[in-house]
């Protein structure tokens, strides 16, 4: 029986390919995605939402979110996904946004999920969901798992302390980590196994399909990170996706996570207990380690099934 999931995303160009691995996967009913600004503002990251679902011959809604995180101001990430969140590759409009607002669709697709709940995959930042989740707790108990890219116990990518996601609306984030429902993390220590590199990329690109061609001319845009030793993109989002396809490519620990909400420097960390220095109980399942060959053998079966 295929998992019901939400996706909650900003799409992004590690999100265009993470929606193509969950949009090309029958293990996987898609009932909504959900849309927020993130790695670049909401118009960009709806207009590509719908885009990569219309180019994957999909019928899901598509709904609008939050602009902006609960505290603060709004700030992008366009100086690595390009000034319309997809480098600059420009795709066809896709369906219509389906009317409505993000955390109220959530909340309705709670309350109509059936004996295995809804499942909750996060791939921006948390806002969306926490706004659901904080607005009527009681329908936490209708979801079956929260699988969140987020978060890194070591270094961050936007800070020194702070991944993107995390900091970009940590307080959502703090509510989310709160609901007492099973959590599962994928963090910058562990994307970063999922390194697209010049090979892996050349691979993907080969065969036939406009998502897979698509796929490729997104990834090639992308500026290679400067916190690894060698060249290539870590596929972030694509890591939750993979999780719920097969988690044997994974290894994973229970951990206690906290998240800095303070303004200083710290702002947006995720404080990891990975040895259980705290003795707190274990709030989140971590991913510690994945198998690379097969997490990009995935990424090819789901190319193979889209158009």
């Amino acid at each position: 029986m295929a998992r019901s999931i939400i996706i909650d995303c900003d799409p992004g160009t590690d999100d265009a390919i993470a929606l193509f691995l969950a949009l090309g996967n029958p293990a996987l009913e898609i009932r909504l995605v959900t849309v927020a600004g993130g790695n670049v503002g909401l118009g960009h990251t709806m207009r590509n939402a719908r885009a990569l679902v219309g180019l994957a011959g999909k019928s899901i809604p598509v709904i609008a979110g939050a602009d902006r995180p609960l505290l603060g101001s709004f700030e992008d990430a366009a100086y690595v996904h390009g000034e319309n969140g997809l480098g600059g590759i420009q795709l066809p409009d896709g369906p219509p946004a389906t009317p409505g607002l993000a955390a109220d669709a959530i909340r309705a697709a709670l309350r109509q999920a059936g004996p295995n709940g809804l499942t909750l995959v996060g791939l921006g930042p948390a806002t969306n969901l926490a706004l659901a989740l904080a607005t009527e707790p009681a329908l936490a108990a209708n979801v079956a798992e929260i699988v969140l890219m987020t978060g890194a116990w070591a270094e961050g990518n936007i800070t020194p302390a702070a991944e993107f996601n995390a900091w970009s609306d940590p307080e959502a984030l703090a509510i989310v980590m709160a609901c007492a429902r099973p959590i599962t993390l994928a963090t910058l220590d562990l994307t970063s196994q999922a390194l697209c590199t010049p090979a892996r990329l050349a691979a993907l690109a080969q065969g036939q399909g406009t998502c897979r061609a698509t796929a490729a001319a997104i990834l090639a845009t992308v500026p290679p990170t400067k916190r690894l030793a060698q060249p290539g993109s870590p596929q972030h989002d694509s890591c939750a996706i993979a999780w719920l396809l097969a988690p044997e490519t994974f290894t994973h620990r229970e951990v206690h996570v906290t998240v800095d909400c303070t303004n200083g420097p710290g702002r947006g960390q995720t404080i990891i207990d990975r040895w259980d220095r705290l003795g707190r109980p274990a709030n989140a399942r971590l991913l510690d380690t994945l198998n690379p060959d097969r997490f990009f053998a995935l990424l090819d079966e789901s190319f193979n099934r889209l158009p």
